[in-house]
This record gives structure tokens, C-alpha cells and sequence, in this order.
């Protein structure tokens, strides 16, 4: 790293059990030195705070921070937090981003249940009313967020998966793709900029050879791709992202997942997306692929 280069200081924030700390612990193993639950008055401090030495010899620079700010923290303000935030990003030393952790209330429910971890919004009233009354609390922090992940359906692997590709040091600046397929039957990505619907293309669930099987066997892209209005649907979403992307990244974005869906989630979303996806590496992006839905059990 540079001299002139950039400390990156990632505020990791979110709902209570969406995942916050395990994403700390992975963030720490990538490089980062990871803070939990800092107090509100100390974060300005920790950001611009000069290099310590420590045991009588020189500090390594810092390369990058990550901290935890939720519910939790003593004198939490969303709207405040904001107000820091933006008064950091103006500074050339900081790379500033915020990480916002998501998930369905049922979802959390059922984690804070499993655990028998008290919910820090609802010591005194049912677990379902302190979800309803953070995600109030959080909303305008979730709506200033540069990414948010919904780990509702979300595994572990997948969750390294997301975080080491938005996230490793070493990677290059600019624009970060996640394209993701996903079931409608299961909800629309909570993290999704933008969604597309391909469910009008022919569906090989009613193949019985090819209904066991997923979107990226060969068999079951060429029976999508044979649709008669796939080659000119494809080239117009091509095209059209093609001419999004350096407009994203003009005003500064450093995160964009678009989001493939069809009824099921396991065939045309899949092949949708496996092609858009080697389309935008065979361009020089930089791109992750996900499939939310696509090893769920058929119905």
C-alpha cells in the first residue's frame, strides 16, 4: 500500500442477530482491525487518531478499521452517525463505508429464540416488539448504507463469499457487482439496486429431464436460451447495464447487486445470470455471482 493511500474504515452496523459480529470476525481475519460496540463519542477519535507505538517499537500504518455501532452502543443516534460519517468521507487519509446488516423478522425471531439471547430493545416485552421497534430505529441508517446484505437465507459460506469479495485490501478500486438469481416464491433481495424478472421465458421445470436439474447444467441453459425472445431480451439487458455502470461508478458507487428472478429461483434466473455474469468479467468488471435460491429443494 501507498502512503497516499486511504485508511479504509468500514462501519459495520445492522439488526441485532442479522450478523454484525460474525461479519467483525471476518473482516478481522482479512486485515482489519475490528472494534465492537464502540462508544458514539470515540469513533470520530479512532479515525483520525495518529498511529501508536506499542513495545517500544515503531507501529506497522494502519491499512484499514472495522466497527461495530448498533443498537447497543452507548448514546447510539442513527441521525448522528450520518452527520460523523459524511464529516469523515471528506477527509483524503479515510475510505469510508457503511455496512449495513439485514434480515426478515421471522427470520430473527427464530435465531433470538434458538440462542435464548435477550434482545437488547425488548428486556421487558416480547422478542417480536424489539425487532418491530429496531428496524424503526434503524431504518434511516439502512437507507445511508453504501451495501447492504440480508442474511436471511444466507449460509456461512456464502456470507465469506460476499464479504471477501467487497472487502479484501488488496482488491482494486471502483465498482463492486454481486449479480444474484433468487426465487420470487422467496422474496425479492432485500439488497438488491436493481431486479429483473425473467419468468417469461420458457421454463424447463416442465421438462421432466431437465426439472432435477439446475440453471448451470448445459443442457438446461440451451433449452433458455432456444426461447425465441431470449437472444433479444439479453442484448437489451446487456446493453443497458453496460451503459449503467460507468454512471454508477461517475457518482461514486462502490456497490451493485442486480437481481435475477423466477418463479423457482433454480433454472432461468440461473442461466440468466451466469451469462450476464461472464459478460461483465469478459468486460473488466469486477464481479461475484450468487444463486440465493437455486440449490432449494424443487416444489
Amino acid at each position: 500500500m501507498s502512503a497516499a493511500e486511504p485508511i479504509r474504515f468500514v462501519v459495520v452496523s445492522g439488526l441485532s442477530g442479522a450478523g454484525k459480529t460474525t461479519a467483525l470476525k471476518l473482516l478481522e481475519d482479512h486485515g482489519y482491525e475490528a472494534v465492537d460496540n464502540l462508544p458514539m463519542p470515540l469513533l470520530r477519535r479512532l479515525a483520525i487518531a495518529d498511529d501508536i507505538e506499542t513495545s517500544g517499537a515503531k507501529s506497522q500504518p494502519r491499512r484499514a478499521i472495522a466497527v461495530g455501532i448498533d443498537s447497543r452502543t452507548r448514546d447510539f443516534q442513527p441521525d448522528q452517525l450520518i452527520a460523523l460519517l459524511g464529516e469523515l468521507r471528506q477527509r483524503d487519509d479515510l475510505a469510508v463505508q457503511l455496512l449495513y446488516f439485514d434480515c426478515e423478522d421471522e427470520v430473527l425471531l427464530k435465531r433470538f429464540t434458538a440462542t435464548r439471547r435477550r434482545h437488547p430493545l425488548a428486556s421487558d416485552r416480547p422478542i417480536a416488539d424489539g425487532i418491530a421497534a429496531e428496524r424503526r430505529l434503524m431504518a434511516p441508517l439502512r437507507a445511508a448504507a453504501d451495501l447492504v446484505i440480508d442474511t436471511s437465507m444466507a449460509a456461512l459460506p456464502e456470507f465469506r463469499q460476499t464479504l471477501a469479495a467487497q472487502f479484501t485490501l488488496d482488491a482494486q478500486p471502483g465498482l463492486s457487482i454481486m449479480v444474484l438469481s433468487f426465487s420470487y416464491k422467496h422474496g425479492l433481495p432485500r439488497e438488491a439496486d436493481l431486479v429483473f424478472d425473467v419468468r417469461f421465458l420458457r421454463n424447463p421445470h416442465y421438462d421432466d429431464a431437465l426439472r432435477p436439474q439446475t440453471g448451470d447444467n448445459p443442457d438446461v441453459a440451451a433449452y433458455v436460451q432456444a426461447d425465441p425472445g431470449y437472444a433479444d431480451f439479453f442484448g437489451r439487458l446487456r446493453d443497458m447495464i453496460d451503459a449503467l455502470l460507468p454512471r454508477y461508478a461517475q457518482e461514486g458507487k462502490r456497490y451493485l447487486t442486480i437481481a435475477i428472478g423466477c418463479t423457482g429461483g433454480r433454472h432461468r434466473s440461473v442461466v440468466v445470470v451466469e451469462a450476464l455474469g461472464k459478460h461483465l468479467r469478459e468486460a473488466g468488471q469486477r464481479v461475484d455471482i450468487r444463486h440465493r435460491d437455486r440449490d432449494l429443494a424443487p416444489a
